[in-house]
């Protein structure tokens, strides 16, 4: 690890960053999540991106914690471990190379999918593997990667995000019309991160995750009348014609 890279990383980090990169298939370790945006508080874990080729021999890390193997979490959110050294809380994720070339080549065309993930509510889209690799610091090893947001990935996924909220929008109005109250929230819930991502791709900005997507997409604000007031329907059609606006 670089002298400068150390010096930033407390001391247990640095030490999981060492046993890492020393690991059998490892070619990077990068530092991702809130501390590699700027938007980290006291209370943030640190995201430690672990970038391999092939077999991949992690056995060090056991010592500290259980590791999930590669796959077991995914096609795309592969596997890793949440640890607990000291206090400190790291997080390590695993991401296969060769899946990341994959998706992100496919992403420079304009080709992406999304999975329906534990914890999302708009599903994880492929190409967050390349915004990964864009947001990270690599702190061992190297990543060749170009890592400028694709126009085609910004027209296609500009109309596919909008169709998807559009959509869902049309979901919620359904259950609306049926008086269910929770199905109806659920949808528009995913709507507005759907109408989220999409704004996103328009500005050409990366998303890692659904944590604080609302906020960069300028939707905090979003005002989420009261359905007992204004009825159910009416709720959706304020919720829409202020999301869409």
């Amino acid at each position: 690890m670089s002298t400068d890279a150390a010096s930033r990383l407390p001391h247990v980090v640095a030490k999981v960053v060492d046993v890492v990169a020393r690991s059998r298939g490892v070619v990077a370790v990068t530092l991702g999540g809130s501390r590699s945006m700027g938007e980290s508080d006291e209370a943030s874990d640190w995201d430690l991106g672990v970038f391999y080729r092939g077999d991949l021999d992690l056995g060090m890390l056991t010592e500290l914690g259980t590791i999930h193997s590669p796959g077991s979490w995914g096609r795309f959110m592969n596997g890793g471990a949440w640890l607990d050294v000291d206090g400190v809380e790291i997080d390590v994720i695993l991401r296969d190379l060769e899946v990341v070339d994959e998706w992100s080549t496919r992403a420079r065309r304009g080709d992406y999918e999304v999975d329906q993930l534990l914890g999302y509510l708009a599903g994880f889209p492929s190409y967050t593997l390349l915004a990964e690799v864009a947001c990270s610091n690599v702190l061992t090893g190297a990543l060749q990667f170009d890592t400028s947001f694709p126009e085609e990935l910004a027209r296609e996924a500009t109309d596919r995000w909008g169709f998807q909220r559009d959509f869902t929008l049309d979901y919620a109005r359904a259950h609306a019309r049926r008086g269910d109250v929770t199905a109806t929230i659920g949808n528009l819930a995913r709507a507005a991160m759907e109408e989220a991502h999409r704004r996103m791709v328009v500005g050409h900005r990366w998303v890692l995750n659904e944590k604080r997507l609302l906020a960069h997409a300028g939707l905090d604000a979003l005002l989420i009348f009261d359905p007992r007031r204004t009825g159910l329907e009416a709720f959706v059609d304020d919720f829409a014609a202020t999301l869409i606006d």
